[in-house]
């Protein structure tokens, strides 16, 4: 059986998640899960940035665009969360580029839909 990468980090976090949507439920834009989970994060002392600018360079040259990704949890936990229906392509990609990015060792892709359920659909291993 494959070792889970930060289990306990991640299972903290998913936690967190969770209580938001069951306080919340569905339908609601992106950014208000954002602030809504920000705020749990804190509430159970879970240390976490929200949308650090993750810088990025070409060839040594660093360049002025960054990637943002919704919280970096234990300072080494992504935590991006997505409010649509079904997960494309790109929002795999954009977790992993992430990850690429910050050097952290694990993602959490986190959909809150519009149907009245909650999915942790992604989880994203640097080492994969």
């Amino acid at each position: 059986m494959p070792e889970i990468v930060l289990e306990k980090e991640s299972y903290l976090i998913m936690g967190a998640c969770f209580e938001v949507y069951k306080e919340m439920g569905c339908g609601f834009l992106e950014s208000v899960y954002q602030e809504c989970l920000e705020k749990e994060l804190s509430r159970q002392d879970i240390p976490f940035q929200p949308q650090v600018g993750l810088g990025l360079s070409y060839k040594g040259q660093r360049l002025l665009q960054k990637y943002i990704p919704d919280f970096i949890c234990y300072q080494q936990v992504i935590l991006e969360i997505k409010a649509v229906s079904m997960l494309a392509n790109e929002h795999r990609a954009q977790i992993h580029n992430y990850l690429k990015a910050s050097g952290c060792r694990l993602g959490l892709l986190v959909i809150l839909v519009t149907l009245p359920k909650l999915n942790m659909r992604e989880l994203f291993d640097k080492c994969k």
